[in-house]
Formats: structure tokens, sequence, C-alpha cells
């Protein structure tokens, strides 16, 4: 019988030791704030969330070691085993970073390890997987994608400035990024044999392989764009726009057993729930066992901008079920036009329907809400990203939408409440077709579609995200397009019609 030899564990070693200098801040860099959350957060976030990885080690700078177990704490994140102080340079922090991965080791036994910047928060799964799955095959792995950029060496003369000397072949040059991935062995052995070198530096651990190692070859994994590293002014904005942009695949339940398992004995208020979206929603969610209560002015009498009767049918439903897991606002107004020639009472409907009765009702969710632990969620158009003309008063409030999300679910988070948005494209609606009329068969979403996908959302565990629902995906009609890709995908979808 052969003997089972356990699988290594696979740890991710975060590199916090920068500073804030280049981006002109007086704490580290990777305790600023982008979307809402310090950059670490995003970042430990990622590995967190990783189901390749097994726990995390966290290199911080002198002095701020307090300010990343009280992120940790706040967050929960179980991953998290170790905070360590890190060096004053790169070697030194990697040689704690390997001592400590060393302790309780038993002889012969030997790990994964993945060391990154935590000043690139935008890694995805897909990078951290292959790297992971690399390092069954090889030693070392580095991370890495083309370079778009001519790359040129210079030489300086004087006062006479830089002058170029050569320009390498750009298809063999690569941009290196992080994770980059070892056997705990080899990066252990390269920094032994690098320690008798007086001159010995690196500002990055493949380099110390293949200088104090030439013999273990060192794969490269394809990077990816997003993976931007956060180390000057302009980083900043782009990194929390790509945020503010980005969206997330809802998981969908393994079959229809799951569905009503899960909804079976629920409340959902479903506002906005007369026709459209919000009817489907309460249909589809009723034929699975729960309890719904969909609102709408022309069906209910339910005005949204009355907080009053939105109290009112709050309160009602509690009543009767003695519970509120679920509240759903699909209520809003299209109005097409100049804002110059717009009257007042167009302007203050739109306001009231599409921003403050989505505030009023998360203001009367909050309690009912955290009693159960459970979800509110909005709707936006890919028109929040950049306003068009005409559609001033729309694209604004769908904007703020996105932003109120965020905010939410990051005020609520401690209470357990869930708060995501639906972004869907081109939606076949009454509103939509109320403002356009009759469009081409098969050019736009299903509000079937959408409605399944927010049922999904509503049955996750995300919370602060903006999740596309596309038709060109073929999941069962529903776009299931993830991440920052869907950012650019939003962008695009601007120039062909409002969703």
């Amino acid at each position: 019988m052969s003997e089972h030899i356990a699988k290594p564990r696979t740890t991710a070693v975060i590199l916090a030791g920068g500073t804030g200098q280049r981006v002109g801040l007086s704490i580290p860099k990777q305790l600023l704030k982008i979307a809402g959350k310090a950059v670490i957060e995003h970042t430990l976030t990622t590995f967190e969330h990783a189901d390749s990885i097994d726990d995390i080690i966290v290199l911080m700078a002198p002095g701020y070691v307090p300010d990343i177990e009280k992120i940790v704490a706040k967050a929960g994140f179980t991953k998290v085993t170790r905070i360590i102080e890190g060096g004053s340079t790169r070697n030194e922090t990697t040689e704690r970073a390997i001592a400590a991965l060393g302790e309780g080791l038993t002889e012969g036994e030997d790990r994964k390890v993945l060391f990154h910047d935590a000043v690139r928060p935008l890694l995805s799964q897909r990078v951290i997987d292959d790297c992971v799955a690399a390092l069954d095959r090889y030693q070392a792995v580095d991370v890495a994608i083309p370079s778009a950029d001519t790359i040129i060496v210079t030489r300086t003369h004087g006062e006479d400035g830089e002058f170029i000397t050569e320009i390498p072949d750009r298809s063999r040059l690569r941009r290196g990024q992080t994770p980059q991935a070892f056997k705990l062995s080899t990066i252990r052995r390269a920094y032994e044999v690098a320690a008798g070198d007086p001159n010995f530096q690196a500002t990055d651990d493949c380099s110390v392989v293949l200088k104090y190692l030439p013999d273990v070859p060192i794969h490269v994994v394809a990077g990816d764009e997003y993976n931007m590293k956060v180390t000057q002014p302009v980083d900043v904005f782009i990194a929390d726009k790509l945020f503010q942009l980005a969206s997330t695949a809802a998981p969908e339940q393994a079959d229809e057993a799951a569905y009503r398992e899960l909804l079976t004995g629920k409340t959902l208020v479903v506002f906005g729930g007369s026709y459209g979206i919000g009817k489907d929603i309460a249909e589809l969610a009723e034929s699975f066992g729960a309890k719904t209560y969909a609102l709408g002015r022309s069906t209910t009498g339910t005005h949204v901008e009355n907080p009053e009767e939105v109290d009112d049918a709050l309160s009602q439903a509690y009543a009767e079920t003695g519970r509120i897991d679920y509240v759903i606002n699909t209520a809003g107004v299209l109005r097409i036009g100049k804002l110059a020639e717009t009257d007042n009472a167009t302007i203050e409907e739109a306001l009231k329907v599409n921003y403050l009765a989505p505030v009023q009702i998360a203001r009367s969710s909050y309690k009912y809400l955290a009693e159960t632990k459970g979800q509110l969620l909005l709707y936006t158009s890919s028109s929040y990203t950049r306003g068009r003309a005409e559609y001033s008063l729309y694209s604004s409030t769908k904007a703020a939408m996105v932003n109120l999300t965020q905010a939410l679910s990051d005020e609520w988070a401690g209470d357990g409440i869930r708060v995501n948005c639906i972004n869907p494209e081109r939606t076949a609606t009454p509103m939509r077709t109320k403002a356009f009329g009759q469009e081409p068969a098969g050019s736009l979403l299903s509000s079937e579609a959408v409605a399944r996908t927010s049922l999904d959302v509503l049955l996750s565990e995300l919370t602060g995200h903006v999740i596309d629902v596309r038709q060109q995906d073929p999941t069962a009609g529903a776009g299931k397009a993830s991440g920052f890709e869907a950012a650019l995908a939003s962008v695009l979808d601007r120039q062909d019609g409002m969703a």
C-alpha cells in the first residue's frame, strides 16, 4: 500500500514594507484608502477568498503593525496567521518571512510560498491559482505581461542629459509583476547562497534565484494589465476608479431545490414590483417558497417617493410574517431631455423617485435587515460610469446608487447587512418601451434573466458589489461578466444606448 503524502501548505506573504513618499503621503501607501478601504485590505481580501491559499503572513513597515492588526480584526480575516515587522530593505524583509515560514516545519517538509506586493490590490484569483498550480512542476515562478511600450537603454553624458544606447527587441521583453512564487526550500537556499556575497542587493526575489541558483528554471505565469502597482499619484486615481467600476459575477445555485431550500420561509419586499424586473423577482421568489410583497404605484398604490408609505409597507410585511430578509428597489423613472429645457416638476420627480426614494427605503429597512442579517438590493444602469447628453438626471441618480451601495455596505457590515447593486444591460421593460418604443427582437436582455441574477445575488454572501447582467454571455441569458474586465464592458455599453 502506498503511503499517503500530505499536500504541502500554501502561504501568501504580503510584503508591505514600503512608504508613501512617491505618492506624497506621510503614511505607508498600503494604508492609503482606495474605494473606501486601505489598499492592503483589498489585497488581503483577495488572498482570503482564494481557495488555493491556506494562510497569510504580513510583513509590515516598522511602526505600523498595530494598524494592520486592526484591519485584520475588523475585516475578520481568518487566514492571516502572523503580522511581522519588516526590515529596512526588501531583502531583509524577505529573509524575515523565510525565517517565520520555517518555524514548526519538520525535517524534509516543504511548502509553497507566494510573495506579493501589498500595493497590488487588483490581483485576480486566476493569477493566484496559476502560480500555485505551477509550483507543482517548478521550484520558482514569476508573473509577467508583455511590454506594450518600446524599452530604451540610455546613458547620461554629463550636463547634456540622456542618450539612447540600445533598443532591445520588444517581443522578448516582459514587465514583471507579483506574486513571485517558490518552494520554500528553494527561496531559502537562494538567500543562504546570497548571504555569502558582500555586495548582495536585489529588488525582487526571482532575481535572487536567477543569480545565486542559476540551475533552477524560473517559470513565467501570464499576469494581467489590471494587476497594477500603486506607486505614483496617478496610480491612486486609476486604482480607485477601477474599484468603483468593477463588477462581480453572482454565484448561481446548483438547482431548483437549492433555491427552494434557501427561500422557503423568507420574506421579500419589492418596491417597484408592479411590472418588469421587480414583478419578475417577486414571482420567481414566491415560486420557490418565499413570502413576497410586490409593491408599486399602479398595483398597491405605493409611492416610493413618500417615506410614510414606505414605512407602512415594511411594517405591514413585518407584522404579517415576523421578519424581512430582503428589500429590493427597482422603482425608477427615465426622463430624457436637455436639462435647461426641463421643468421643475420633472426634475423633482426624478430626484425623488430615483434618489431620495432609495435613500428612504434603505433607512427604513435598516432595523428589519439588521434583525435577519439580510440584504438590500439596488439597481443602477450602464450610464453610471459617465453621463450622456439629455440623460443628466437619470445618469447622475444611477451613479448615486453605486456610491450608496458601496457606502452602506461598509457602514452596515458590522450589523451583518449586505448591500449590492445590479447593473443590467439594456433590458426589455415597460419603462424602456415607453421611452424608446419597440426595439428589434433579441436586442434587449429579458427582465426574467435580470430577475434570476438578482435572486442569485440575494442568496449570495456578496456585499458592496456592482453585478453586471449582460445579454451576450450564454449563461441562462444573463451575462456574468466579472472582475475589472467588466468595467471596460460597462464603458463600451454607453456607446450602444442606455440600460
